[in-house]
């Protein structure tokens, strides 16, 4: 069971870093949404938040932590990359991240306890299991977010690079799917 969360998680990390390949940094760092979304920022917060629930949260900090999760932290501070914060640096934190958080998983039993400070007294003793689900999740649903904002930069989408999930079709194939979409949608403008 253990090898198995860690397995999806794993796969959750590499579809997030896959995104940003062969992109250039500004277009890993332009945010494409009214909130500001963008793929470094991601990839960012993403493993600032893992290295919470699956290092601190099992007294185990990282070394050399990325700003932007403490307490004086500007809002959203995890969420972009400043000038000075390379690609390079980033995806090396999030691989730090990765060995460092996978030594506690592969070091504890899965119903050891953990203590995720920042959330409520009575839900904050969590075992491992159930954090690894909660990373697996946060992973998945940024990566999701991520497949997004990629398809709007160069069109590029797909769950991994092994496996689209996509039903095959060429750039007018997709013309004419999208085409169908909005004509059903239209059906219901002004409602």
């Amino acid at each position: 069971m253990k090898a198995d969360l860690q397995k999806y998680l794993q796969d959750a990390r590499d579809a997030l870093l896959w995104k940003l390949d062969g992109l250039s940094d500004y277009d890993i760092r332009r945010p494409l949404t009214p909130t500001g979304t963008n793929l470094l920022g991601l990839v960012k917060h993403v493993a600032l938040v893992e290295t919470g629930y699956l290092g601190e949260s099992f007294g185990r900090p990282i070394a050399n932590q990325l700003p932007g999760l403490e307490d004086e932290a500007e809002p959203n501070a995890d969420m972009w990359a400043t000038p000075e914060e390379s690609r390079e640096l980033i995806i090396d934190f999030y691989r730090r991240v990765w060995a460092h958080d996978d030594e506690t998983i592969t070091t504890l039993d899965l119903d050891a306890v953990g203590r995720v400070p920042w959330w409520p007294a009575q839900t904050r003793e969590v075992p491992l299991h159930r954090l690894l689900i909660h990373m697996i999740s946060e992973t998945e649903r940024h990566t999701g977010h991520a497949d997004i904002v990629r398809e709007l930069i160069d069109g590029a989408a797909g769950m991994r690079q092994s496996s689209s999930n996509l039903p095959e079709g060429d750039p007018a194939w997709w013309a004419a799917y999208r085409e169908k979409v909005q004509h059903a949608a239209d059906k219901y403008a002004g409602s």
